[in-house]
């Protein structure tokens, strides 16, 4: 259901072609905030029905009784034939339902107004109305320009004010393809996946034509491309209907953008069966990734560290080059020449260590044989030869999560870590169907590549309690962590400081709430001389300190005792502020799916300037977090939805909604407001 001033539209898409960009985080889903009307750019064939004509029927004179009969058979016959043809006429322009408008080009959906908030346009093919039956709700052909096809949309009601509209289209024809046309007019839209450059409400730049995983779309027409096709693409058709290509997906209507989403989550989207460790929340996660060298010496120096400057730790994270070789399950004996006694010393000292793991053998790795010879490896299709893939530290074989066999042999090297060193969990690294071939055999089929990364994120449930994941696919009940791509140390939008809010608030709405920002600074550790902006590391921290969960890898004291004291300030702020108030929240994913981390526009559905902000966020519907994201700047402009909020400062303001031009944040501080009621 619609409504004035604002509409939202809800997408669901599940089609066999494009999913998700990047990293694979459920099926795409977008929402769209309107205002009375969606523009017409590229979809303007689209309108509301044409009522259909009235003809008049003059009275016939009275007859003799035989001419009379043979009259009325006349006038009968003729009323007959222009009723077949007004309703030919009619089919042939237009069909409808209650809010419906099917023409032969697309489709628009209206609100209880009459006001068109909606369109789609059909850009592969048009119908053939004239072969359209409505039934009740349904719409349905069976012909378009190119041959025979299973169309229909069905309007279905799941709640008084929610409307949802199911589309689905089966082109029939060999070596077909299904291309539909969304327009995004002047609205604004969120959701879809983790991309390069990520922006809230997303951003369209440029003109992109579809690509496996990744979503079309044209900046100058403003509209999104949804393709579903078999030729050259990794998805493989139904083998009971090899021809058929499908575009399913559903649009829902409702009154606004946060009860819509409530209601999504509920509908569609699995939910956490349980809330990963407490410690994790509360305390920072160290990573080795920013060490010059991994070894026994250093990774005990740097636990050392840890506590030397008076630091907390949930779990320290050996990360990358532990392992003798990529693919192997070992510590390197040279590097670790007694791995045990190392682990031991870490345990004694308090410290909980997890281990970095990925799907990858490389072929120089000594597994890389057993994964061949027994068959662990994704194929190169008709043959039992692995497909070679490339990944950042090489030229892999990757295990083939489809064979319960290679599943149990990964399960196992990981269980033998587990128990040998007292390894608590796991970093799974990767996942992305990006890194599989462009062409591939498994020991399942995937008729879905997706289904690749659900089933290598299936491998994290045993560890999950402390695991962490970076690539997810209807994996929201997996349960463990998710850490978002790896950000570089840069301030900007793609993959810098100013692109984590946009993409946190992404992934929570797509149900991922359990949320790693990645670590803090970015990932510039490749040349330690010259070590990421000062600035731009301590506004880093001061942001991660609002997340569910903090992770540090370039140490503080890399800096100098300022930026010591700063990140002390904020751990310990994480952890009597934000970490209370997120386990309260994750407790409640479980029933609700809600977000824990809330766009402003969460708590004030009818103020057209909190469906614009990217850079503020709530957590939950009572803290306001407002950062400094800007080099050089201790001032920010900050809004404030309405009602009463008291600053950490102590400031009451009960005023809102307002704009606070300015503020004055200084580089040790981070802006944030309290609902005061």
């Amino acid at each position: 259901m619609c409504s004035l001033p604002k509409t939202v539209c809800f997408l669901l898409t599940k089609y066999k072609y494009f999913t998700e960009n990047f990293v694979h985080k459920n099926a795409v889903k977008m929402y769209q905030i309107v205002s009375a009307t969606v523009g017409d750019i590229g979809i303007g064939a689209i309108s509301r029905c044409p009522p259909p004509k009235k003809k008049r029927v003059g009275r016939p004179s009275r007859p003799v009784i035989k001419a009379s009969a043979l009259g009325a058979i006349l006038v009968f016959a003729a009323i007959v034939a222009w009723c077949d043809y007004s309703a030919s006429f009619h089919k042939a322009s237009c069909l409808t339902t209650e809010r419906l408008d099917l023409n032969k080009d697309g489709f628009a959906i209206r609100n209880q107004a009459g006001v068109v908030i909606f369109k789609m346009a059909f850009r592969s093919g048009t119908l053939d109305l004239d072969s359209c039956l409505k039934e009740g709700q349904i719409l349905s052909c069976d012909k378009s320009n190119s041959g025979n096809v299973h169309f229909f949309i069905e309007m279905v009601k799941p709640k008084d004010t929610v409307e949802c509209y199911r589309v689905r289209w089966d082109e029939l024809n060999e070596h077909g393809s299904v291309e539909h046309v969304m327009s995004c007019g002047a609205s604004h839209w969120y959701g879809g996946a983790e991309m390069w450059s990520q922006h809230w409400p997303m951003v369209l730049k440029g003109q992109h034509a579809p690509k496996p995983f990744i979503t079309g779309w044209d900046e100058t027409n403003r509209t999104l491309w949804f393709q579903a096709r078999y030729n050259d693409s990794p998805y493989r058709p139904d083998p009971g209907n090899p021809h058929r290509v499908t575009l399913s997906y559903r649009v829902c209507v409702g009154p606004d953008v946060t009860s819509l989403h409530k209601y999504m989550v509920r509908r569609y989207f699995n939910k956490p069966n349980k809330v990963p460790s407490e410690a994790v929340f509360k305390q920072p996660i160290w990573s080795t990734g920013a060490l010059e060298e991994v070894n026994q010496e250093s990774v005990l120096k740097y636990a050392a560290d840890i506590q030397k400057h008076g630091f907390n730790c949930s779990q320290l994270e050996l990360y990358d080059r532990y392992p003798s070789g990529y693919g192997e399950f070992e510590l390197d004996p040279i590097k670790f020449p007694n791995a045990s006694l190392m682990f031991q010393k870490l345990r004694e000292a308090g410290f909980k260590v997890t281990l970095w793991t990925h799907p990858f053998v490389n072929y120089n790795s000594v597994n890389f044989g057993v994964g061949v010879e027994r068959g662990l490896f994704v194929r190169v299709p008709g043959s039992q030869l692995p497909a070679l893939v490339s990944w950042w530290n090489g030229i892999a074989g990757i295990l083939d999560f489809t064979n319960p066999e290679a599943r149990d042999w990964y399960t196992l090297n990981l269980c033998n870590l587990k128990n040998k060193y007292g390894v608590e969990s796991f970093k799974f690294d990767a996942g992305e169907t990006s890194y599989l071939p462009q062409q591939f055999s498994t020991f399942v089929p995937l008729h879905d590549p997706s289904t690749f990364t659900r089933r290598y994120t299936e491998m994290a449930i045993p560890f999950n309690d402390r695991g962490e994941l970076r690539s997810g696919y209807q994996s929201q009940n997996i349960s463990c962590f998710f850490t978002v791509v790896d950000r570089d140390s840069v301030w900007g939008y793609t993959l810098g400081l100013k692109s984590i809010i946009p993409t946190v608030l992404s992934v929570s709405i797509l149900g991922y709430q359990f949320i790693l920002p990645d670590v803090i600074g970015g990932n510039a550790y490749s040349n330690l001389t010259v070590p990421p902006d000062r600035e731009l590391y301590i506004r880093w921290l001061e942001l991660s300190a609002f997340m569910p969960a903090m992770q540090f890898s370039l140490p503080p004291w890399h800096f100098d005792d300022e930026v010591v004291n700063i990140a002390k300030k904020f751990t310990t702020l994480h952890q009597s502020l934000v970490a209370p108030r997120v386990l309260e929240l994750a407790g409640e994913v479980l029933y609700t799916g809600d977000p824990i981390i809330r766009p402003l526009w969460w708590i004030a559905t009818d103020d057209e300037a909190a469906y614009k902000i990217d850079s503020q966020f709530l957590i939950g519907d009572d803290l306001l977090v407002a950062p400094v994201l800007e080099p050089g700047k201790q001032e920010r402009d900050i809004y404030l939805p309405a009602g009463r909020w008291r600053s950490y400062k102590g400031e009451y303001f009960d005023k809102g909604p307002m704009h606070l031009t300015d503020y004055p944040v200084d580089l040790d501080e981070l802006a944030y407001f309290v609902w005061a009621g």
